[in-house]
């Protein structure tokens, strides 16, 4: 007996999917958007969409939940650290002093994620949060060549970083969410 969950999905149709082509909100049908800053926005979008869909549905203690030791990894550690790379992404692009971190302590993002409604939705307001503001800081640099910030990063460079970081972390979120429930699909 294994005291790990079942495999499941909820999608009917392909069973590989994580929901049903008609319940998935992500932009997957029909023509992809014109130009290389809407084709960046729209896979950015579709990546922060795939983890929030990822931690749907689950409680505190779920979404705080560890991968395996001595990983501090969590869907909850996740949402945080986002929220955390959001503000250093904005701290890359501005000339001014950067801003405070959100999480103190090394780690924190992912140490601070403990089983408590609160953390929770204070975790997904700090993310919202960066999110928009990072976004709002970029829409106003709509030349992916134009180099901002000290070290002259480019605008395409940081959108593609920030693809790549919600990519990358949206594969972590599959593992996390299995290990949770038993819940797969892309």
């Amino acid at each position: 007996m294994s005291d790990l969950p079942a495999r499941w999905s909820r999608a009917t149709v392909y069973p590989d999917m994580w929901v049903d082509p008609d319940d998935d909100p992500r932009n997957s049908e029909g023509v992809s958007p014109d130009g290389e800053l809407a084709t960046l926005k729209d896979f950015l979008t579709n990546y922060r969409i795939t983890l929030r869909m990822k931690c749907e549905g689950l409680d505190a203690e779920q979404l705080s939940r560890r991968s395996v030791p001595p990983s501090s990894m969590s869907l909850l550690g996740l949402l945080r650290h986002l929220a955390e790379t959001e503000r250093d992404w904005r701290n890359w692009i501005s000339d001014a002093e950067p801003l405070p971190k959100l999480y103190d302590e090394h780690d924190g993002d992912f140490d601070g994620a403990v089983a408590e409604q609160t953390e929770v939705d204070a975790a997904y307001a700090a993310l919202a949060r960066e999110q928009a503001a990072t976004d709002a800081a970029l829409a106003e640099h709509p030349d992916l060549s134009e180099r901002l910030g000290k070290d002259g990063i480019a605008v395409r460079e940081l959108l593609v970083h920030r693809i790549e970081e919600y990519a990358r972390h949206c594969g972590h979120a599959d593992l996390l969410r299995e290990r949770i429930d038993g819940r797969v699909g892309q």
